[in-house]
Formats: C-alpha cells, structure tokens, sequence
C-alpha cells in the first residue's frame, strides 16, 4: 500500500474504537496518514486500537468524546488542532438503536437519536469545519444507510437521522467545495460488526429475515468491516476523490455485498491497491 497519500496531519476518526471505526483506523494508517481516534465510554478498546496503529509506525492520539455534548467535542477539537493539522474527519460512530416500527416509535427514543446523530454531527461539522478551511482544506467521510434507497421497516431511527446529515453534507459539499473541503457519504446495508450482531444475538433478525434480504444482493453475502474500511480510504483520499460538478459525490445504493466488488473495480480501474 502507498505509505504517503496523505499531507501532513491527522484523520480524525469520530467512534475510533469501535468495530467499523477500528478497522478504518487501521486503514487510514496504513495508508499514511497519522491518527487522532475517540471513544465515548470504553477506554480500552481505543488503546488497543491506538496499540495497532503505532504498530504500523503512525502516530495516535485518543480523545474521550460525546458528540451530543457541544462543550466535549469543541475541547477535543481544540485539543487535536493544537497540535497538529486535521485534514480528514471520518463518521465512524452511531446510536445503540432499537428497530422499532414507525408506529410503535415513542417520542423519547426519537429525540435521543436525533440529539445523538443529527445534532451530534452538527457539533462536529461546526467545530472542525474552520480548522480544515485554517488547514488549506480537507474531506468529510460519513458511514450513512443504503435505507435512503430502499426502506428496510424497522430502521427509521438508523434512517431518518441520516437523512438529515447527507443534507448537511450536500451543503457542505455546495457551499465548501471552493474552499478544498470534500463531503463524500457511503452508503451501506448490512455489515456484520457492532449492533447488528447484538440485534441477531437477541433475534431481532432471523434466519427468515437474513435469507429475505440475501434474496436481493448480487452476491449473496453480507458486508464485512473492511469493505467499508476501504472504500472509507478510496473516499477520504484527497488525490483520487472523483468530484461531481457540485462537489458532492455520493454512492447512494452500495449495498454490502457490492462493497467488495464496487472497491475492487475502482481499485483497477485507478491502478492501485488498498489491501494491507
């Protein structure tokens, strides 16, 4: 892999510790780029995460951090460009949800997933968006849902707050581009890490409802965190982004089991490898 496709600085990687969020952690490093992860309340699985970044040989830093809380995200900000260029802000992190119906959805768990994801990234978008312009530019990477697309009954607290951030993004993207900032969103289905496996291991999904959704991808397998992982680096690269007119480049429907396949291809097409 490339070991300089990346300037000088840091890829702030929001939910770092997790199990998407490691794993792009450990691409975005391998790929060049020094690390600055956070974690909201498990420690210890951003130091391991931390351990095997240094191992690549990339510097790391960890920032204990509740997007909801306007105050820690504007310290951990502040604690991160004092030090050192951010030039990537990677969306990593996600409400704990439940699959409720529509109409079994309470006024109370709306609102906590609204103040969590939506207002949450705002706190993020707001305070890093003037140190990358500071910093001559950067790249908006947001982990969104292939439900935009096609709705999956149940997901409207995964769904719906999303909705509202690639809106952001798309401004972002409209009114930034002149500016060198990139706001790019992957679209994904299922992949088998963090909620999902805890949904299944509770039986929320079945063997009935995984051969449903099976039933409508091409290659017949769910996504593995390091297909996103991948496309993350293909997305926050700031040399082979592909802009649209807008300066908004958004891959709406990739579900799961096209990730390999769709990473796979650009790979080819641009001559380069992202695998470690």
């Amino acid at each position: 892999m490339n070991k300089n496709r990346f300037p000088e600085g840091v890829s702030l990687v929001v939910g770092g510790s997790g199990g998407m969020g490691a794993d792009i952690c450990a691409t975005l490093a391998q790929a060049g780029s020094d690390i600055a992860l956070t974690y909201r309340g498990n420690r210890e699985r951003a130091e391991q995460t931390a351990d095997k970044i240094r191992s690549s040989g990339r510097s790391v830093s960890i920032h204990q951090l509740d997007i909801s809380d306007e105050r820690s995200v504007a310290a951990a900000v502040h604690e991160i460009a004092a030090t050192t260029r951010i030039h990537t802000v990677v969306l990593a992190n996600g409400s704990d949800i439940k699959q409720p119906l529509i109409r079994d959805l309470t006024p109370q768990d709306w609102r906590k997933v609204v103040d969590a994801d939506v207002n949450g990234f705002f706190n993020v978008l707001h305070y890093t968006l003037p140190v990358l312009k500071a910093g001559g530019g950067g790249s908006y990477v947001h982990l969104s849902s292939a439900g935009l697309e096609r709705w999956p009954d149940g997901d409207v607290l995964s769904v719906s707050p999303k909705a509202c951030i690639e809106s952001l993004l798309q401004g972002v993207a409209k009114e930034e581009g002149k500016h060198g900032i990139r706001a790019n969103s992957i679209a994904v289905g299922v992949i088998e890490t963090g909620i999902f496996l805890r949904l299944w291991a509770e039986g929320v999904f079945d063997e009935k409802w995984k051969s449903a959704v099976l039933k409508n991808l091409c290659l017949k397998s769910f996504g593995k965190p390091e297909d996103s992982k991948r496309f993350r680096h293909l997305r926050a690269n700031v040399e082979l982004v592909r802009k649209r007119p807008d300066g908004y480049d958004r891959h709406g429907t990739i579900r799961p089991s096209w990730m390999r396949l769709l990473t796979q291809l650009r790979n080819s097409l641009l001559g380069k490898s992202f695998s470690s």
